[in-house]
């Protein structure tokens, strides 16, 4: 089956009569309903797309010369510039770039207008973050007259049209190829993978492709002569448990195609989180500080944008021996304040940060979620905690009408007052 990628129609030959010269082939393509979505370069498409100027250039979102790169365009990315890489040398790598603070309040809204399109063709909606997530679009075809394939084209053109920004999409049989799929074939991709051939597409992928593989995974792999999926397959179920316990079952199961979980929009949100991979191991714990404020704006915002505040907070380290550290405190209430998730955190990291040894990741979540609505009232001993929450509130407020930058607090003026002097 062949489908135009600009129409959605069913056509004969490579080149529609709309003129669209790029369309949707494959033998499955009637059979499959389950899809996964995800946005392009999300932060720095909204930059470019609000800021035409930005339009040639590369860009990348983030924190400034003394930061982290928290995203880039695939310009940028041409040149070596990845996210968590620090911005010193993505500057280096790529010294023409435009850097551009980045505003989660308007790439929560954005992701928000996306997720009801999607809601628009299917109910079964699972969102994976604020710009990716799984759709089922099985037994739709009578309510939007044609196959999911066709519908999920005209929702692909759709978000072009109305919101000039693009995605990318991976339709498969299971989540696990779905979202493999999606990356396949990045910007405004639509990528296929079907029951014939899955098990021949992953046996010659690399561990590292599989999902919770990280480096230190692969690398545990390795030491059992595990390079690629098919590997796993050869060695298989029972030695993999042998070697690795659920986990090891876990990787044959998807080494074989095999991923039985299905799209559920009604999971309950476990936590808020924001986390940070450097690009060079850190010590320091006024770095790590400097590097911990911004994700706890970002966790801030995000519990802003969904209108829940979290009672316990997380802390999470991972040393350079990949060895992950996870600190927990419950607070004395629900809260999504910036200054206190960080002032909680900062307490968590001096127990671990000694400055002797050094950190590649970190990361900060909230979870355990009430209303924001009962949120932050402090006590009669707090009366300090009330009026933070109207600072922030009013600061949020500001940001939203006038740009991340109208605002800035002293954390954030301490940890990029070198990069405005520095910005283009």
């Amino acid at each position: 089956m062949r489908l135009c990628r600009g129409c959605a129609r069913e056509i004969s030959s490579a080149r529609c009569w709309c003129g669209e010269d790029r369309p949707v082939e494959h033998a499955e393509l009637g059979q499959l309903s389950l899809a996964h979505l995800d946005c392009d370069a999300f932060y720095a498409s909204i930059e470019k797309r609000d800021d035409p100027s930005l339009l040639p250039h590369p860009v990348i979102v983030g924190g400034g010369k003394r930061g982290v790169v928290s995203t880039c365009c695939y310009v940028a990315r041409a040149y070596g510039v990845r996210s968590a890489m620090p911005m010193f040398k993505a500057l280096k790598l790529c010294p023409q770039a435009k850097v551009v603070r980045g505003d989660m309040r308007k790439y929560v809204e954005e992701g928000r207008i996306i997720r009801r399109m999607m809601e628009d063709l299917t109910p079964q909606v699972q969102p994976l973050s604020i710009d990716e997530a799984f759709m089922d679009l099985t037994g739709t075809e009578a309510l939007h007259g044609g196959l999911p394939a066709q519908s999920l084209i005209r929702l692909q053109n759709k978000i072009w049209e109305e919101r000039n920004l693009t995605v990318s999409i991976g339709l498969s049989f299971n989540k696990f190829l779905a979202k493999t799929a999606s990356d396949l074939d990045k910007p405004r991709g639509f990528s296929v993978i079907g029951r014939e051939e899955a098990l021949a597409f992953l046996e010659t992928r690399d561990v590292g492709t599989l999902p919770g593989v990280g480096p230190a995974g692969a690398t545990a792999l390795e030491r059992n002569g595990l390079r690629k999926i098919g590997d796993i397959r050869t060695v298989g179920p029972q030695r993999m448990r042998t070697l690795y316990g659920d986990w090891g079952a876990h990787l044959f199961a998807l080494s074989m195609a095999d991923d039985p979980r299905k799209v559920d929009p009604h999971g309950e949100r476990k936590s808020i989180s924001s986390e940070t991979t450097f690009f060079e191991d850190v010590a320091e714990i006024e770095a790590l500080e400097d590097i911990l404020w911004p994700l706890c704006e970002k966790v801030a915002a995000r519990c802003r944008a969904s209108e829940t505040a979290g009672l316990t907070l997380t802390l999470k380290l991972k040393d350079t021996k990949f060895k992950i550290i996870t600190r927990r405190r419950q607070l004395p209430e629900p809260t999504l304040l910036a200054s206190r998730i960080f002032a909680a955190a900062r307490d968590l990291l001096a127990g671990d940060a000694d400055g002797r040894t050094k950190y590649r990741l970190i990361g900060v979540g909230l979870s355990d979620f009430s209303d924001a609505a009962v949120a932050d009232k402090g006590d009669m001993l707090d009366t300090e905690t009330p009026k933070r929450a109207a600072a922030e509130a009013a600061i949020a407020r500001a940001r939203e009408k006038f740009g991340k930058g109208a605002v800035q607090t002293g954390r954030a003026l301490k940890t990029h007052w070198q990069d405005d002097e520095d910005d283009e």
